[in-house]
């Protein structure tokens, strides 16, 4: 018999009017109804309350008060949350309508701890690679929209690092190398939804994301030298955006 898991999903938002509203309908339209939807709002200032406040008698959980960013946030949610199992979904993406169904069906029929589900971003991003996860953060589709886990086991490798950038691949370095937790991705055709533009991702400084990528890989014991080659080497990878961004973080 196919157990229905109580899927918690997550949505943190700061001023996000026009895409809020569509992210949420993606939620409250899915085929599988054994969800307990939280949304964590930063005390938008435009018209994301009053766009969420229509349909919150449909949301089972909404906080709105300041907080420390986007991973500050989304660990409110991980405390709050009821469910199994976690998804998470910004404010800037949407599910599609069959997408909790897939996740429960992976769950029922693996013996795993977290999955990851096709998304489309500029393309389908597909698959799981662990393999590469000690040179490439490329091993995996999104966090938001792709990434579900069991919640006990997110509790187990610990919340979200709010010093940093990136705090996902810090998570999902500890969740793979460190506490060796299963997981698999969904097939190719199995999209779980669509990662929009103009996200958090998409804001952040080239050149402060590779410092980044530095510090949470040494702060998960990786060797100074191989970190600083890998740093060079994507330096020397895309010399333009390099140059972009060192010009613009001297000169604004």
């Amino acid at each position: 018999m196919t157990k229905e898991y109580l899927i918690s999903i997550i949505t943190v938002v700061k001023n996000g009017e026009n895409t809020i509203e569509k992210c949420i309908k993606s939620v409250l339209d899915q085929n599988y109804k054994n969800i307990e939807y939280i949304i964590i709002d930063g005390n938008s200032n435009d018209k994301t309350k009053k766009i969420i406040d229509k349909y919150k008698n449909k949301i089972s959980l909404i906080i709105s008060e300041n907080d420390n960013g986007i991973w500050d946030a989304m660990n409110k949610g991980i405390k709050l949350a009821k469910g199994e199992i976690l998804g998470f979904i910004n404010a800037d993406d949407f599910y599609y309508e069959n997408s909790l169904e897939i996740v429960n069906k992976y769950f029922n029929h693996n013996n795993i701890d977290f999955l990851f589900g096709t998304v489309e971003k500029y393309k389908i991003m597909h698959g799981y690679n662990p393999s590469i996860i000690k040179w490439s953060f490329g091993f995996y589709t999104s966090h938001s929209v792709g990434f579900f886990i069991k919640t006990k086991k997110h509790k187990e490798v610990g919340f979200y690092n709010t010093e940093y950038l990136s705090a996902d691949l810090d998570f999902f370095y500890k969740m793979i190398v460190n506490s060796k937790l299963k997981g698999i991705s969904t097939h190719k055709n199995e999209v779980f939804g669509k990662f929009g533009k103009g996200g958090f991702s998409s804001k952040i400084n080239y050149i402060d994301h590779l410092l980044d990528l530095n510090k949470i890989r040494l702060n998960n014991n990786q060797g100074w030298l191989f970190v600083n080659i890998l740093f060079l080497l994507k330096i020397i990878k895309k010399p333009l955006k390099f140059l972009i961004s060192l010009y613009k973080k001297i000169f604004n």
